[in-house]
């Protein structure tokens, strides 16, 4: 937000401003456009997601509280294409059963940002 901000105040400036050496050329300015955020590493983009949501007050990474560790989640479910899908569903919609009686309830992430944290969680293994 702070980058579009900027751009639009320096596109002000420059467009408002003469530049007397310039005679008749015209001063183009490029207004700056967010890039979407390339993830070069998904496990750590997933731990940074899992950090940031309320997934620790039921989950740990060792031990089961509420619901199972992270590592008895990856001991289950091979990391695999179906079974992140298949994940990444259940913190979507929520899940029950599988882990007890306790049931986890949904969560509103998008699907890319569920899938991040499954890739973290089947990680460590």
């Amino acid at each position: 937000m702070k980058r579009i901000i900027t751009a639009v105040i320096l596109t002000i400036i420059f467009s408002c401003s003469k530049n007397e050496n310039s005679g008749n050329k015209e001063v183009l300015v490029r207004e700056e456009v967010p890039v979407a955020k390339t993830v070069t590493d998904p496990i750590a983009e997933g731990k940074l997601l899992v950090e940031g949501s309320d997934c620790l007050g039921c989950h740990q990474l060792n031990e089961r509280m509420i619901g199972p560790s992270y590592k008895e989640v990856a001991d289950k479910y091979e990391n695999t294409p179906e079974n992140v899908e298949m994940l990444a569903d259940k913190i979507i919609k929520g899940s029950s059963g599988v882990w007890g009686d306790v049931p986890m309830p949904a969560h509103g992430f998008s699907k890319e940002n569920a899938k991040f944290m499954v890739q973290y969680i089947l990680s460590s293994k």
